[in-house]
């Protein structure tokens, strides 16, 4: 059982699949935009990993949000839908960009903690919330403390969070990237969806 005090409404305006992607990697994003980045209108967010659920959460509200947006991947393809999501540019992982960012929301962590560090402009802040390439990292720590910028973890939300990453959608029409459903019967097929890594957006499972 759930307590009553833990429940939200679903808007009319979202279907049951859409709103299924809210309360974790929705959630988790807006967090990290809204709550921990400190990013303004007109200020520039790298997204790394674009096609993650976080990410393309990321690229979407960031756009709705009036952010200049950059996303990178390994895959072209996921680079491209990037660019359908809202993402205003986009790089091959790793790549030198075209000048410093005010806050990156980095979910994968291990293999682009480095490159987050240094695409962030000095005083900017690097958003942790994941680690789907490894727990840990190699740092140059003079990157950190010369550039003083700030690096901040972040998990997921709190109800109230939620709520205004559900206004948000309501107001601006933005809405989940689904890669696919399968139904509670077939979810070995989804969550093997996930880790082979070819989903661009949410595997969401139906019953």
């Amino acid at each position: 059982m759930v307590p009553r005090r833990n429940l939200l409404p679903k808007p009319k305006e979202l279907s049951f699949e859409e709103a299924a992607c809210l309360p974790t990697a929705w959630l988790t994003a807006y967090k990290m935009l809204f709550s921990r980045s400190g990013t303004r209108p007109g200020d520039t967010v790298l997204v790394q990993g674009a096609g993650g659920g976080v990410a393309t959460a990321a690229i979407a509200l960031a756009r709705a949000a009036g952010l200049r947006v950059w996303a990178t991947s390994r895959s072209e393809d996921k680079r491209k839908a990037a660019l359908g999501l809202g993402a205003h540019e986009v790089f091959e992982a790793g790549a030198r960009l075209p000048g410093k960012v005010d806050a990156v929301i980095d979910s994968v962590g291990e293999a682009t903690l480095d490159h987050s560090i240094r695409s962030a402009r000095p005083g900017g802040r690097v958003v942790l919330c994941g680690a789907t390439s490894g727990g840990t990292a190699n740092l140059v720590l003079a990157r950190v403390y010369f550039t003083q910028v700030d690096v901040l973890g972040s998990t997921m939300g709190n109800r109230r969070e939620l709520q205004g990453l559900i206004d948000l959608l309501v107001a601006t029409g933005v809405r989940p990237a689904i890669d696919s459903t399968f139904p509670l019967s077939s979810a070995r097929d989804g969550f093997a969806k996930m880790i082979d890594g070819s989903m661009f957006g949410k595997v969401v499972l139906t019953t």
